[in-house]
């Protein structure tokens, strides 16, 4: 075996830290003097911190008013499968669609519309909206599939 044989070691083990005068980083162990990140067991500054003035979110004022915890998401508006009667057979059914038969108003468009199961539907659609599991077997029982 030899020396040029042997296995390249690649990387090396980091300092340690405050291990006396043998270990290259004694006093102050690279943290510099003094000041916030010198201190022990503190990481980096939070991102709402502000130097030690008032933090900027309680320099906003309260956001008053009925209503101010509600839900950012759109709202899901529930279709029944057979207010889809109104369809021509092998017709396709999206959001545009139920918007021009006035089954949803115009302004749910951006809303999560899904069909869910309903009494009976009579005529065979192309379905391209989210739908139930019992939605899909009415669709399907009636000839039509979903896209």
């Amino acid at each position: 075996m030899n020396i040029s044989n042997l296995k390249k070691i690649v990387s090396r083990p980091g300092k340690r830290l405050g291990q006396g005068h043998g270990s290259g980083r004694v006093k102050t162990a690279g943290r510099g003097t003094k000041g916030q990140h010198a201190r022990h067991n503190l990481g980096p500054t939070k991102y709402f911190y502000s130097g030690g003035s008032l933090a900027f979110v309680k320099r906003l004022p309260f956001l008053r008013g009925k209503g101010r915890n509600q839900s950012m998401q759109a709202d899901k508006v529930a279709v029944p499968v057979d207010a889809l009667n109104v369809f021509a057979a092998k017709s396709t059914v999206d959001v545009a669609a139920l918007i021009e038969k006035n089954i949803i108003k115009a302004s749910e468009k951006g809303s999560r519309i899904k069909l869910v199961g309903g009494k009976e539907l009579t005529v065979a659609l192309t379905v391209k909206l989210p739908v139930t599991t019992g939605a899909r077997e009415l669709i399907e029982k009636a000839g039509g599939n979903v896209a």
